[in-house]
């Protein structure tokens, strides 16, 4: 039976030594080790001065949808643990190993497992087991190489990375040591666990492999908002945001809609996979790049700070199809328009607003020669209930058969169900993974699959099963976020020198 084994998966934050972390697989009759994030952390949408860690299901998730994206299962050992900094998949082979790196923002590096075991005379014992035949074409005489060790939660000095090295020597290897630019790399990875307080002297397992490829944790620095155009309060991390293209499978030529776009940076990252993108949001001036910026020592905005200015910095504006201004509550696209993902950000009225067209009061109906050049629009609250079951009705009617819509869901955590996440009879929930905002507040990453056409019987199905029904809990996030915040404000405050005194 083939397989893979990952490591670095785990969501506790550990301290990497000579790397950051290490995901694999295994085949027959030759093993792949792969290397992945360990708990990834990126700055959240509702602060400014803390970073929070995505759970380890959310690389879980990544690397799923990714194989998933080759028609090829996820398949693990039975000692599988998602929390577990290794992981062993079965099944696999070196192009499909590449092609997730090729993409995964979650994984470092790759590796060909050779031997694998719990003491060093368990991981000679597997190396010498290991098909002479497969080590042959990497040994030869004429080649070059190096060998690097790795550890995971402790750092070794020099010499012992040299001994341990140095152990190796029973490895039929012919070639030369090139340090600088070698044919092949060799590693040798050491798991301690993930408690950084509680470092054992020997590690728990070790692995040694040949390197085969590394994954796209450069894009989080080449893409970094620091570092983009046009930007706003509220845009996307870039690591988030090849994360959630990851998790909507987003692939060349597809047709991609973010209906609450802001300053685009879904889409920027929907495009680098080769997606053609659009969006809408009903922020006139973001759209159209206009008003007060968001940097510092700049009052107003540039006059090209817009999405397609974004696009053009990065070489895909050939596969931006346009931006405009609309209320996501009123749709205005065709019947017939189809996308094949819908990826966004929806607001959580604590950054930016939550509003709609429209009024409770009565509208005087404007002469019919008025021209509406100067008009803004009557706006009201948009409710968080209203935004999610809208989201999820527009996606069951505009997403192709397949297609994936992924997006953020608030919650408040002492009140947190499964139940909150909001359902529909067309759509399928693929995953939800969850990113902690503060001590009472996180958000979750949902993805769900549109798996049925929709029919008329359905609007029947939303009154008659609960799970269909929005949640109204959602409309109080705003309330409950602040008050949180204020309790914690309170005893930060109670603590202060002037109190003491």
């Amino acid at each position: 039976m083939s397989g893979v084994l990952l490591y670095g998966c785990c969501q506790k934050t550990a301290h990497y030594g000579q790397t950051q972390t290490s995901l694999g697989f295994r085949l027959q009759p030759k093993i792949y080790l792969l290397s992945a994030a360990n708990s990834y952390r990126f700055p959240h949408k509702s602060s400014l001065k803390n970073t929070r860690a995505l759970s380890s299901i959310t690389n879980l998730k990544e690397i799923k949808a990714l194989l998933s994206l080759r028609n090829r299962p996820f398949d693990t050992s039975e000692t599988f643990s998602e929390k577990s900094p290794f992981w062993q998949l079965n099944g696999l082979s070196e192009d499909d190993i590449r092609s997730v790196m090729s993409r995964t923002v979650c994984g470092k590096s790759a590796f060909e497992l050779w031997g694998h075991g719990t003491t060093t005379d368990e991981l000679r014992m597997s190396l010498l087991e290991y098909p002479e035949e497969n080590m042959a074409p990497y040994l030869q005489q004429n080649s070059t190489y190096k060998i690097n060790v790795y550890t995971f939660n402790k750092t070794l000095v020099f010499k012992d990375r040299i001994k341990k090295i140095d152990a190796l020597d029973f490895l039929p290897f012919k070639g030369t040591v090139n340090l600088k630019d070698p044919e092949y790399i060799f590693c040798l990875l050491e798991d301690y666990g993930s408690d950084p307080n509680d470092i054992p002297e020997e590690p728990f397992h070790i692995y040694f492999g040949r390197w085969i490829a590394d994954g796209q944790r450069e894009l989080i620095r080449s893409y970094s908002v620091k570092k983009r155009h046009f930007i706003g309060n509220t845009s996307m991390d870039a690591g988030l945001s090849f994360i959630m293209a990851n998790h909507a499978k987003v692939k060349a030529d597809d047709l991609v809609y973010d209906p609450f776009v802001g300053t685009g940076s879904l889409l920027v990252a929907c495009s680098h996979f080769g997606a053609y993108v659009c969006g809408t949001d009903i922020d006139y001036n973001t759209i159209h790049g206009i008003g007060k910026a968001s940097r510092k020592n700049q009052k107003w905005r540039g006059p090209d700070e817009n999405i397609r200015a974004n696009l053009r910095q990065y070489g895909t504006e050939s596969l931006y199809v346009d931006v405009m201004v609309s209320d996501a509550s009123k749709p205005v696209w065709r019947k017939n328009t189809q996308f094949d993902a819908i990826v966004t950000d929806p607001p959580y009225g604590i950054r930016e607003s939550t509003r709609r067209t429209g009024s409770h009061k009565d509208i005087i109906k404007p002469p019919e020669d008025f021209s509406g050049e100067s008009h803004v629009p009557v706006s009201m609250a948009y409710h968080l209930s209203d935004i999610f079951a809208d989201l999820l009705n527009f996606a069951a009617h505009h997403l192709v058969l397949g297609g994936c819509l992924v997006y953020w869901l608030p919650i408040y955590r002492p009140e947190y169900c499964e139940e909150m996440v909001p359902l529909h009879p067309c759509l399928t929930l693929i995953s939800n993974c969850e990113q902690t905002l503060s001590s009472h507040t996180s958000r979750r990453l949902i993805t769900m699959e549109k798996t049925k056409e929709p029919e008329d019987s359905d609007r029947l199905v939303h009154l008659a099963d609960p799970r269909f029904t929005p949640y109204q809990g959602h409309n109080s996030f705003r309330e409950k976020y602040f008050s949180g915040l204020t309790k914690k404000n309170g005893k930060d405050a109670k603590v202060t020198p002037r109190n003491k005194e």
